[in-house]
């Protein structure tokens, strides 16, 4: 081979390779779902040409160093005038750096570790009281967020689509078993054939394996969502099998492989998600399957008069002597 034709096919290959380089340091990833910052950049990525979406790739993978700048200092950093930083962020349709900052804060914190966000918690000067302080604002925020964008007529359906289910399957794991679990119970004591497996994947799959189409799946994870979750939906999809799920946006797993979602914030403010609106969402699934099935629940919750009017149940004294 003569030596200008090995040159010039040693310098293509080096430029696929940087193309190939660049675009996926631009592009968007499944990871990025789950937060207003990221779903905007999903939503967006189409209309964003390839210096700005460099950019905003950049901003979002380096967010630990990125959310507390300013625009000037983040134009510094990545070596643009902050005029360029405003007109990338509007770009997303940010009016105001100030709202693309907050959601790039929201966004790290979401993204990040247990053991990076505490990290990055101690390296602020606040003491212990003010984090459990920043904890419960935080919970409230996201419950006022949930408040203000829920549709009770989306909650009374899924209510109606649990009415009608023979069988109802909720998966969550790690934390969100936790979720899984309370929403079962609750469904049990109105009277629903429900249960949270738990165990291993193999546990999961084999309860999948007896649902039909005249079932429910509830799989409830965020963000990324787990694997074994996540695969939940899909097989639900695979066998279909009608599901909904609990998730914290519009671009994740659970919100694409499932018919229909719920939305609740997790957004945390150091190592452990906030699970207060994931919960209130729960709470506002089981008074619609109550009370759109009224004399149904409260046939099934007179069973339970008895239990609760008898002194076996409660603790006193005198038995705990």
């Amino acid at each position: 081979m003569a030596k200008s034709e090995s040159s010039r096919l040693v310098i293509d290959n080096v430029s696929r390779r940087a193309e190939s380089e660049d675009k996926n340091s631009s592009a968007t990833r499944e990871d990025d779902a789950g937060t207003a910052l990221g779903n905007r950049f999903i939503e967006q990525q189409s209309n964003l040409n390839p210096s700005r979406s460099k950019l905003l790739r950049r901003i979002l993978d380096e967010a630990d160093e990125t959310y507390y700048l300013s625009s000037r200092d983040m134009g510094r950093r990545y070596d643009v005038n902050s005029a360029t930083i405003i007109r990338t962020i509007q770009a997303l349709g940010y009016e105001k750096f100030a709202d693309f900052a907050h959601d790039l804060r929201e966004h790290f914190v979401t993204k990040i570790t247990p053991y990076s966000a505490m990290r990055a918690a101690e390296q602020t000067d606040l003491t212990v009281a003010d984090r459990v302080r920043q904890s419960l604002e935080k919970d409230l925020e996201n419950l006022n967020e949930l408040r203000t964008s829920i549709d009770p007529e989306k909650v009374i359906e899924i209510a109606g689509r649990i009415n009608l289910a023979q069988r109802i399957v909720v998966i969550g794991v790690d934390f969100a078993a936790t979720l899984a679990w309370a929403l079962s119970y609750g469904l049990v004591r109105l009277g629903f054939d429900a249960d949270a497996p738990i165990g291993s994947g193999g546990v999961i799959q084999n309860r999948l394996k007896i649902l039909t189409s005249k079932d429910l799946l509830i799989p409830i994870s965020f963000g990324r969502g787990l694997k074994e979750t996540i695969e939940a939906a899909k097989t639900a999809r695979r066998q279909n099998v009608p599901s909904f799920g609990i998730t914290n946006g519009d671009a994740t797993p659970i919100a694409r492989y499932c018919d229909s979602h719920l939305i609740a914030s997790i957004a945390r403010t150091s190592f452990i998600d906030s699970y207060v609106a994931p919960m209130a969402a729960i709470n506002a699934i089981l008074v619609a399957c109550a009370h759109s099935q009224s004399e149904r629940s409260l046939e099934h919750l007179r069973q339970f008069e008895e239990e609760y009017s008898s002194g076996e149940r409660w603790y006193s004294e005198a038995s705990g002597e």
